[in-house]
């Protein structure tokens, strides 16, 4: 899917073309964290390249996962996550390389990490320069309110080595901190009083009088990098997962501490091999510099989630403001649609006479006059063709599959508040799941689907909304739109709705059947009818 979205890009000249794309896959096995990935690149690399690569600066974006908070992702990647400017529209990753366009001409031969669903926006002077050119790792640091430390890494700055004035500072590390609790960020000195650290911080409240500074990308140089292959190389096969900001950083610093390696708090799996992994790496990085790069006038957006999404897209945040963030993006739309200042509508084809409500984002999609949208829904890749009203706080997103050489949809429907990642041990307790604000035990009774093992398609290991084999398949997309919809409306109205006869997916088998070409047929349809709307409004002028 990716290299497929890579090449079409390179086609239509919406990528610098002196830059070599690279596509990498985890290994087979065990999952092994952004670390490991990090990893594994490196070996990639060094496997593909020689020693050619000890001249390489390279930009490694993290773009795996499941996206389970952001599921319109999850099937074409977060990277690929369409945004509302641009004409063609851009996605993260010219987003990202927009943003960095101006660090390899100040970059050492390394590695710059970096995630594909946050946005690092920064002012800073004319005369002021990010550099990554010094030995070890370099990190960039966001001021940020305290509770925003407790989801990020923070960074234990010597105070007698910036001022905390102008936009940009180097100053020296003395720890990194990996999610603390508030306790531990103010007893490690990492708290800073407002007034000596600028109003910038990942929320939009400026009214804290402290902040922190916290973590988003981070870069390494050739030789650090190097030593991390090698002990991936003397490792053999690596069966945990590791942390690439927990796992390495928290090393890093004159004041670091092994304390960390037995923590195992944001770890999938316990595991003692885990600790073993991570004291190895302790010491493997034990003494290495970590600079810091001061972004005093800085902000850090992170768009994983659907609420975070619907905010930064159609809320008056700073985002939407200070990225120009539209209304309607590379889409045609007649003058009788009806939308809000407050919707996001990205390349997508609306008929006349459909309504869009305020606070609702609408991407790669087809809307029929007949239909209306509610307040602060999503809709991605589908095709709605009938009269029908989405509720409000919905999630509507569609996935070709192919099944038996067969192409097929299937459509998934959610309330955008609902929890795809929790998972439950017994299937005595799914009535703890909730679906559009109702037990998924009633929605089965209403659906008349039986609740047994089969149910779930993860076995009886993790029984959620993600692996509940509840959508059906169709045989044409506009279809399968109109039977989760009817589902959704029983759950609303409390009426019954039979699914027997169906064939039904869960989420996670609707993306091990996903058919890429068929979605990106799609997607390009839409492309090249509203560029053909283009030239036609260009020759009628």
């Amino acid at each position: 899917a990716f290299r497929e979205q890579l090449s079409e890009k390179l086609r239509r000249g919406e990528l610098p073309r002196g830059v070599r794309y690279h596509v990498c896959a985890d290994p087979p096995g065990p999952r092994i964290g952004n670390g490991g990935s990090t990893l594994h690149v490196l070996r990639y690399l060094e496997d593909l390249y020689g020693d050619q690569w000890a001249s390489f600066t390279v930009l490694l974006i993290h773009s795996g996962g499941y996206s389970q908070r952001l599921p319109s992702a999850s099937a074409l990647g977060k990277i690929f996550t369409a945004l509302p400017f641009g004409d063609p529209v851009y996605q993260m990753l010219e987003l990202k390389l927009a943003m960095y366009i101006d660090f390899p001409r100040h970059m050492k031969p390394g590695i710059l990490v970096t995630c594909s669903d946050d946005i690092e926006l920064y002012s800073t002077e004319v005369t002021e320069t990010i550099a990554l050119d010094k030995p070890g790792f370099t990190a960039l640091a966001h001021p940020s309110d305290l509770a925003v430390g407790t989801t990020h890494g923070v960074f234990v700055l010597d105070p007698s080595s910036f001022s905390r004035e102008g936009g940009l500072e180097y100053a020296s590390c003395h720890r990194f901190l990996h999610k603390p609790d508030m306790e531990m960020m103010r007893q490690s000195g990492a708290v800073c009083v407002r007034g000596h650290c600028s109003s910038g911080n990942h929320g939009d409240s400026g009214m804290a009088s402290e902040c922190v500074y916290t973590d988003s990308i981070f870069y390494m140089d050739h030789l650090t990098a190097k030593q991390l292959l090698m002990f991936y190389k003397q490792m053999g096969t690596l069966c945990y997962e590791i942390d690439a900001y927990g796992d390495f950083l928290q090393a890093l610093g004159p004041g670091a501490t092994p304390d960390y390696t037995k923590n195992m708090n944001n770890v999938t799996k316990e595991d003692l091999g885990l600790v073993e992994v991570r004291q190895q790496l302790y010491s493997l990085l034990r003494g290495t510099a970590l600079n810091v790069i001061v972004l005093n006038n800085s902000q850090f957006y992170h768009i994983g989630t659907t609420q975070e999404y619907l905010f930064h897209f159609t809320a008056e945040s700073k985002l939407r403001f200070e990225l120009d963030l539209l209304p309607v993006a590379f889409s045609i739309f007649p003058d009788t649609a009806e939308t809000s200042d407050q919707s996001s509508v990205i390349q997508s084809i609306l008929e006349p006479r459909c309504v869009i409500g305020p606070g609702s984002v609408i991407e790669y999609s087809r809307i029929g006059p007949e239909v209306s949208v509610g307040r602060s829904s999503i809709v991605s890749g589908s095709s709605i063709n009938f009269s029908v009203d989405i509720p409000s706080h919905c999630f509507l997103s569609s996935v070709t599959v192919k099944i038996n050489d067969q192409v097929e949809y299937v459509t998934m429907v959610f309330g955008v508040g609902d929890d795809l990642k929790k998972t439950v041990k017994l299937l005595s307790d799914i009535r703890s799941l909730q679906f559009f604000g109702a037990s998924l035990a009633e929605c089965l009774d209403l659906w008349s689907v039986e609740v047994s093992d089969q149910l779930f398609s993860s076995g009886n290991t993790h029984l959620g909304l993600w692996t509940a084999k509840i959508f059906p398949v169709c045989s044409t997309l506009s279809e399968s739109v109109r039977m989760s919809l009817k589902m959704l409306n029983s759950v609303q109205h409390m009426s019954p709705f039979k699914l027997s006869g169906f064939r039904l997916l869960s989420v996670e088998e609707m993306l091990a059947y996903k058919d890429v070409e068929d979605m990106l047929k799609f997607r390009k349809q839409i492309y090249d009818e509203v560029c053909l709307q283009r030239q036609k409004e260009k020759s009628d002028c």
